[in-house]
């Protein structure tokens, strides 16, 4: 099996990107990158700094256009010229910055770019009706939808750009080193919710540096090393040690 075939899932994919490059210049960021997410699972994307993850992510969510290659949504090709494109598919994601507006309420920054108007004027009543119901549904305990954001902790901002995106309808979601910078006890509750939103039906692809939460959420590991696929793992068929080597380029010993 070639370096960039997946494992082998019972379902057809819900997202594929076939052969994809991506330069910048004269720096090659992707080279000949074949990547797949299955709606029923979590795929976690891991790689040393500069392995071209961001780079992907991007251009599965419409931020960038490849140099050369395909997308493919439940088996038709897409082209996604921009964000807006690629979330009216259905593919969402929550970067680490989560582009939360700091002055704003929990409900507002849930509806931003989609915000609902009766004669003339913002729906503030459904705003907060329907974003209460969109926590409820992911188990997020946020105690106002009125709060502002600035004043929530890091986990409930996570938890408040999650839901946005949720609400806005996606069979995929893109998180990217969605417990950075958190507490434990937060770490823990947006792990939680990654569980959440696969038993709901929504295929999740999480970039992370911290292999524990990797393994807490993941049904498989794909790493990146220097713009190229290296291996795709079904976490019950690998080892922390394995991603390891695989990421610094390592051979692995041979079992005593």
């Amino acid at each position: 099996m070639s370096c960039n075939a997946s494992a082998e899932v019972s379902t057809a994919p819900l997202l594929q990107a076939r052969g994809i490059w991506k330069s910048y210049g004269a720096v090659q960021a992707l080279t000949d990158v074949d990547f797949d997410v299955h709606a029923d699972e979590c795929v976690a994307l891991v790689g040393d700094n500069g392995a071209g993850k961001s780079t992907l992510i991007k251009i599965m969510c419409g931020a960038l256009q490849p140099s050369k290659g395909e997308l493919f949504l439940n088996g038709e090709e897409v082209i996604f010229t921009g964000p807006r494109d690629a979330q009216a598919a259905g593919i969402s994601a929550v970067y680490q910055d989560l582009a939360l507006v700091e002055g704003l309420d929990v409900a507002t920054n849930v509806f931003l770019g989609q915000v609902p108007t009766r004669r003339f004027r913002v729906d503030r009543k459904r705003m907060a009706r329907e974003t209460r119901e969109a926590l409820s549904q992911l188990a997020i305990d946020i105690p106002s939808v009125r709060a502002e954001v600035r004043l929530l902790s890091g986990g409930q901002r996570q938890a408040v750009a999650i839901t946005r995106a949720v609400h806005h309808g996606g069979q995929l979601m893109i998180m990217d080193e969605p417990t950075a910078a958190l507490g434990v006890q937060e770490q823990r509750k947006v792990l939680q919710l990654i569980d959440t939103l696969k038993a709901r039906g929504i295929a999740v692809l999480v970039v992370s540096h911290n292999l524990e939460h990797v393994f807490s959420v993941a049904d498989r590991v794909v790493v990146l090393r220097g713009g190229r696929i290296v291996g795709s793992r079904e976490k019950a068929k690998t080892t922390h040690s394995e991603i390891v080597h695989m990421i610094v380029g390592a051979e692995m010993a041979p079992a005593s």
